[in-house]
């Protein structure tokens, strides 16, 4: 029984290291992906500043601005995204999580429950050995 049990929280550990590592992973592209935007816009403000042209309407604006903002704005789409698949990665490591403790917190009841009947079935042995030397 003990064998299953150690296999089984193992395994949970296992799940709730895989799902901490899909989070950070998660988390590190999310803030790559803000990092990069980030980065364009400095670009694009500086394309702006040496054009003089700021107004994406206007028939002389920078083709590189374009292309930034394009790029920029897919970024900005794409972290979105993920992060939508953020929330959904620290739910599944919440659940991960909350199904270690549940086998856990039943591994540690079995444990003392074995303690129990152990302390009981010496506690009978020391009660027999006081009645035989009650009666000598």
């Amino acid at each position: 029984m003990k064998s299953k049990s150690a296999s089984l929280i193992r395994l949970k550990k296992f799940q709730v290291d895989e799902k901490r590592r899909q989070v950070l992973q998660i988390e590190t592209m999310v803030a790559d992906f803000e990092r990069m935007a980030a980065e364009l816009d400095q670009q694009i403000d500086i394309e702006h500043k040496k054009t003089g042209i700021s107004d994406i309407a206007h028939f002389a604006y920078s083709t590189f601005a374009k292309a930034a903002i394009t790029r920029r704005d897919n970024l900005l789409t794409s972290a979105g995204d993920m992060k939508s698949k953020l929330e959904a990665a620290q739910d599944e490591l919440a659940e991960a999580i909350e199904d270690l403790k549940k086998v856990e917190l039943l591994d540690a009841r079995e444990h003392q429950r074995e303690k129990d009947e152990q302390q009981k079935r010496e506690q009978a042995e020391f009660d027999e050995i006081g009645r035989l030397r009650y009666r000598r």
